[in-house]
């Protein structure tokens, strides 16, 4: 875990040094838009964010899917098993056995 947070720690003073050391004004254009005097750094952070969004969109549904098959898998199993703890109270009360009888030892 330390070994994560070293890591992060290091990325960020990167990401501190490349915007201290591009600060100079740039003009963005994009389709019809356009916004002048934005540092450097800005357009390459904001340019990174979106990055990271528009990746981490098909994993969280890829996530999002895998938390709802499981869900949907535990709810079964749980309804299976009362199922069985009913079938098996049931043949109880009848007095049939819920398994296999034990093998007889007469005649062998």
């Amino acid at each position: 875990m330390a070994f994560g947070y070293l890591i992060v720690a290091v990325l960020a003073a990167a990401v501190a040094v490349f915007a201290l050391q591009n600060s100079g004004p740039t003009s963005v254009r994009f389709l019809m838009w356009t916004v002048e005097s934005v540092p450097v750094a800005g357009v390459a952070l904001a340019s990174l964010a979106v990055g990271l969004v528009v990746a981490a969109l098909p994993l969280w549904m890829r996530v999002w899917r895998w938390h709802s098959r499981a869900r949907s898998a535990e709810a079964r199993a749980a309804m299976l098993e009362k199922n069985l703890v009913e079938r098996d109270q049931a043949l109880l009360r009848h007095g049939q056995p819920s398994e296999n009888p034990p093998p007889s030892t007469a005649g062998g």
